[in-house]
């Protein structure tokens, strides 16, 4: 079939909407129509070079969900005409990683930037008569797409579809660094260094989580007072100004935890970050940034006696499975704020327009609509 998908031809230069000639799928693939796809920074990162590619053209987009239109051979999971979201990495549910419970490090996730069907490494998108790879495997920037099984998570059709393309990437990569890998408990003071998507879920997980205070660090003034929407009970606009703040919130004591959501990964937040962790704390770092940088400010002997912990996060440290259709329950039953997330919705030709309101901070999350 003959579509249209959102096309990068090299780093640093715009989306650019081509036609898309789609192969139907093969062995352990699936056809969708997609109804919705969220804008995450990280399609920017590649955009912009940060995260490099192998090969060109590439197709964008790492959040979505539509319906199933036709299973290839040997596709048990699903069925034409369910309803699926897509996790933007796949859980092949037989590694050492998914049989430990760890399927956000699923041994599929080694292919994720290559952009080939991870069933044969060969293409079912064509652009210009060249073959062309695919984010995350799934390449949602286009209202129509092929990919394995292994991406795909059942769900109720009383879902709204633009809704669950939220969870397969931002929402459930903070909440579940909220809840999962902060492991924040009833009545403790967390930070959020960030307030994008991923920072907003983090919020979310740390609220329902029974957080004391949530306090939401951003430069962008609209980010903060969306913030409080969201669970933040405090916002500041640099940590030098949330450090005071912390200080009096907590009698000196400082954050339980501190998530590291910002745009643009750096080793200089680090040490920043790290001083707004009290003593026995937990900071979690999350973002991404140019994936060459090795360099980390951090005061080792504040790490060691004041006993505290630095660690990584990828996808929350969630399940596909499980969380993603947990994390749609507790929208549909009004405990977790989707709606409120969209900032603005788009065309899939109006890409461009979509983040450069990103990257001017003047959305939580766009979202291109299909349907």
């Amino acid at each position: 079939m003959k579509t249209q998908a959102a096309v990068l031809w090299e780093p640093g230069q715009p989306w650019q909407i081509e036609e898309l000639e789609l192969d139907p799928p093969k062995h352990g693939e699936v056809l969708l129509q997609l109804a919705a796809s969220g804008m995450c920074h990280s399609d920017e990162h590649v955009r912009d070079g940060s995260l490099p590619l192998e090969y060109y053209p590439f197709i964008g987009g790492h959040e979505g969900a539509g319906i199933v239109l036709e299973v290839g051979p040997g596709v048990t999971s699903v069925e034409k005409g369910d309803h699926v979201a897509l996790g933007f990495i796949p859980a092949c549910g037989r590694c050492r990683q998914c049989a430990t419970g760890q399927s956000s490090i699923c041994d599929l996730g080694a292919h994720l930037l290559e952009g080939w069907q991870i069933s044969d490494g060969t293409a079912r998108h064509h652009v210009r008569g060249k073959d062309a790879a695919i984010q995350c495997l799934i390449g949602t920037f286009s209202p129509y797409t092929v990919v394995n099984e292994a991406s795909c998570v059942k769900i109720t059709k009383d879902i709204p579809l633009d809704k669950a393309a939220l969870v397969g990437c931002g929402v459930t990569t903070g909440w579940g660094s909220s809840v999962y890998a902060a492991g924040v408990q009833a009545g403790e003071t967390v930070v959020v260094i960030g307030m994008g998507g991923v920072g907003c879920g983090a919020v979310q997980g740390a609220s329902l989580a029974g957080a004391r205070h949530v306090v939401v660090v951003d430069p962008s003034e609209f980010k903060r007072e969306q913030a409080k929407i969201f669970g933040a009970t405090h916002t500041a606009a640099s940590i030098d100004e949330a450090l005071p703040l912390l200080q009096d919130l907590t009698w000196g004591q400082l954050a339980d935890k501190v998530l590291i959501t910002v745009a643009n990964a750096s080793g200089r937040i680090i040490a920043p970050a790290m001083s707004l962790v009290a003593k026995g704390g937990t900071c979690v770092h999350v973002s991404v940034g140019d994936v060459t940088q090795s360099d980390v400010d951090l005061n080792l002997f504040d790490l060691t006696a004041m006993r505290k912990t630095l660690k990584g996060a990828w996808f929350g440290n969630a399940n596909i499975r499980f969380d993603i259709p947990h994390l749609l329950r507790l929208y549909m039953e009004g405990q977790l704020k989707l709606d409120e997330m969209i900032t603005r919705t788009y065309t899939l030709d109006q890409i461009n327009d979509g983040y450069e309101a990103m990257r001017k901070a003047e959305n939580v999350r766009g979202v291109i609509m299909y349907s």
